[in-house]
């Protein structure tokens, strides 16, 4: 039986690496997540992929990434913490949010049903076009419009039923979170006009 020379494993194994590190690199969240040509710069293709989003449900780059950037920090497979007991981490999560855009996963459910494919929440050009599409059914289920970063906020985070229930009232954090996430809207949309 012939084995493989001690050249030849080396290099498989220097190969391997080299797959595993642009792998991880790949993965990782962008290097300065408060600007939006500087994660347009790092991470190609992202930007092609939100203007695809933004023509298709009419929600703004500029909003949907600053979305993406409270939900998740653009980390692909964020989740929420385990819950815990006595100071213990348990089996099971406060939410089955998950991936860049925190979509639950009854909601993903109805994301692709509407829009007949299957589609992966650790995948950002499917998050990007979720957070446009759930916009886009804010607006139409509750009347906000497309370029209301705060209440398209508030609708992400509440659900449309919360939303018009104004369940957003007495969560003073909630409030200060969704104007957090305007001013990013309004601060990336600065950026984008300079480098787009």
């Amino acid at each position: 039986m012939h084995q493989a020379k001690p050249q030849q494993k080396l290099r498989t194994a220097a190969l391997l690496f080299a797959l595993t590190t642009l792998a991880a690199c790949a993965n990782r969240p962008p290097d300065n997540p408060a600007d939006l040509c500087s994660i347009f710069q790092q991470k190609r293709g992202w930007e092609k992929h939100a203007r695809r989003a933004e023509q298709r449900w009419g929600s703004s780059v500029p909003t949907m990434m600053a979305i993406m950037k409270q939900e998740s920090a653009f980390i692909d497979n964020a989740r929420p913490p385990r819950m815990r007991f006595l100071g213990i981490p348990l089996w099971w999560r406060k939410s089955s949010s998950y991936g860049y855009s925190q979509a639950k996963d009854a909601t993903w459910r109805w994301y692709e049903r509407s829009v007949g494919r299957n589609a992966d929440r650790d995948d950002f050009d499917d998050a990007i076009d979720f957070i446009g599409w759930y916009n886009h059914q804010s607006h139409r289920t509750n009347g906000i419009a497309k370029h209301d970063t705060y209440s398209l906020y508030l609708a992400y985070h509440e659900g449309h039923g919360g939303y018009r229930k104004k369940s957003y009232r007495n969560k003073q954090w909630l409030l200060k979170v969704a104007a957090r996430v305007r001013d990013q809207a309004a601060r990336y949309q600065k950026q984008y006009a300079r480098c787009r």
